[in-house]
């Protein structure tokens, strides 16, 4: 496996139905649509963009995938609270492949906090573009390390790390 697979991801984060997930970045949907399949119809996924065109695209996917408990939210994560949701209503937070994107990283993780339940968690799923011979990055990234200080500043702890692929890192932290 090359790449990351949300589908098979997803079935080793122990998602149960019902369960409340954002989707901080979601870019055309291809974790919300994955995710909203694993809750079901009785949980939710807010799927939050800054950009209207990755908003319809995740639109567009769910509907060619007949889910129908996708939300989508346009809101700036680099502004506190611009989720608009309420503190403690969410179940899991996923980040893939937005915070290397982002200049307040620590805003992005506050507001995960912030809408987290207690014991909520944050699965992130992040590019591991180190060269394997030289161990320099290839583009720019965060470094796993680095990505842990992130999470743990703004008040998680680290539960595991599991298998995203060839080229990504998969990490849990826990509220």
């Amino acid at each position: 496996m090359a790449f990351v697979d949300p589908r098979k991801t997803a079935d080793t984060l122990e998602l149960m139905p019902g369960m409340q997930i954002a989707d901080f970045g979601c870019g055309s949907g291809y974790w919300a649509v994955a995710l909203a399949q694993k809750v079901g119809s009785s949980g939710k996924v807010f799927a939050i963009d800054i950009l209207p065109q990755a908003l319809e695209a995740t639109r567009s996917q769910a509907k060619l995938q007949n889910v129908h408990n996708i939300e989508t939210v346009q809101a700036n994560l680099e502004i506190p609270q611009a989720t608009k949701l309420k503190d403690g209503m969410l179940d899991v937070v996923m980040l893939s492949s937005m915070l290397a994107q982002a200049d307040h990283r620590e805003i992005v993780a506050a507001e995960a906090y912030r809408i987290l339940k207690p014991n909520g968690r944050v699965v992130v799923v992040e590019w591991d573009m180190t060269d394997k011979k030289s161990g320099h990055p290839l583009q720019p990234t965060i470094a796993r390390r680095d990505m842990e200080h992130i999470f743990k500043d703004a008040g998680f702890t680290f539960q595991k790390e599991f298998s995203a692929g060839s080229y990504h890192y998969g990490l849990v932290f826990k509220k």
